[in-house]
This record gives C-alpha cells, structure tokens and sequence, in this order.
C-alpha cells in the first residue's frame, strides 16, 4: 500500500527510467498560447472598429447608470431631466434662431426675376401674409420696404445690394428708424438663409415699419434731425 509520497512519485514517473509525465506550468502555458493564437479560434472575433465601437457604449451605458443613481427619482428621474434640457435647447433654437448667423451668406435682397414695384412687393406680401405663409411675407414685406425708399430717391437703386447694406444705407437718411431697419435686415437673413421660420409678429413688425417709413420725413446731408421737425 501506498503513502501519500508514494501516490505523488506514481504520477510523475513511469516504470524504471524516472521519466516525467506531467507537462511543467509555463511550458503548458505557452503552448496553449500558441494553439490559441492560431486564425482558425479567431474567425468570428469582432473587428478593431467593432471592438472600439462596443467599448464606447459600454462606456455610455455606464455614464447613464452612474447619472441615474445620482438623479432623484432613479432613470425615470433622468429621462424627466433630459426632456427638460432637449426643450430648453429648442425653445432657445426657436427664439434666437440658428446660431453663427455671421457666417451665412450674403446674396442680393432682390430675385432675379426683373424689377418690381414696391407696391407689387407689398401685394405679394399681403397675399402670403393671408395664406399664412409668414417667411414668404417677411421677405417680400422687406424687399416692399428697400424699393419704396429708391423711389422716393432714398437711396440708390443698385442691382445686388443686401438687405444687411439697404438698412445700413438707408439708416443714414433716416436715422430715427434706423435700428428698427437694422432689426429687419436681421429677419430678412435669418428667414432666408439661416434656416428659421417667421411668424405673425415678426411680419407685423416689418408692416407697421413699411408704413411709418413712407410717413418719416429723411434728414438730407448738411441738415440736423432738429431742422427738420
């Protein structure tokens, strides 16, 4: 009968040579390395952009488990709070208008369909302000308002002026009115090139300056806003 040094001698010898049976651990080690690297046990591992893609939601997934647990109310709490944040950043989209506005392009105030008059530009205006059509309105109230003053020889008729250069020219001659000409270039561009959409108000506010426009007395060169009464 056999001890228990007995048993160990058994396994690590064989008959009379002393031979050893058992595999040393890092040889073992490495060999199993070697028989895993072979392409045949890789064929179905994700690729590099797979394996970087999976890490970037695990690290999502743990960015918004850690902020559940810090939100009150748990992830319902969360969900309530990324809702507020999405309406606050449409709420101030929707009042302050795409941003970098300084960036949009320039482009000439008048289409290039032949002249108009502004009367003709002010029916076509009413006529989209009652379709409801307010972007279409504000454009068309804005171009009335540049060709009435280069017919009352307020300013220079001149083919590819901006509305940005019409309100800045025209706010020479017109000092009082100035800013409110300024505001509406601003609408101009924002509707036309920067994305927004207009509204009743903002159509309402180029009207009512369309009309006090026809009624401002300018201040020519040479003469005071205190002349001219």
């Amino acid at each position: 009968m056999l001890g228990a040094g007995g048993t160990t001698a058994a396994r690590q010898v064989t008959g009379a040579g002393d031979i050893p049976v058992d595999t040393p651990r890092v040889p073992a080690r490495e060999a199993a390395e070697t028989e895993l690297s072979k392409p045949m046990y890789h064929e179905n591992d994700p690729n590099l952009f797979e394996r970087g893609l999976n890490r970037f939601w695990d690290w999502v997934a743990g960015v918004f488990d850690a902020a559940a647990n810090a939100a009150p109310g748990g992830p319902a709490g969360l969900v309530v709070l990324i809702l507020i944040v999405i309406g606050l950043a449409a709420a101030l989209w929707w009042r302050l208008g795409t941003p970098q506005r300084a960036s949009l392009p320039t482009a000439a105030l008048f289409e290039s369909d032949g002249p108009r008059s502004a009367a003709q530009h002010r029916a076509a205006a009413d006529a989209h302000a009652a379709a409801l059509r307010w972007t279409e309105a504000v454009q068309e109230r804005m171009r009335a308002i540049v060709r009435s003053l280069e017919e009352r020889a307020l300013l220079d008729p001149r083919p590819g002026r901006t509305a940005d250069e019409a309100a800045a020219e025209a706010g020479r001659t017109l000092p009082g009115q100035a800013a409110r000409l300024r505001s509406a270039a601003r609408d101009f561009d924002d509707v036309t090139y920067g994305g927004r959409t207009a509204d009743r108000p903002t159509y309402l506010a180029l009207r009512a300056l369309d009309t006090e426009l026809d009624e401002a007395k300018p201040v020519l060169p040479g003469t005071s806003r205190g002349a001219t009464g």
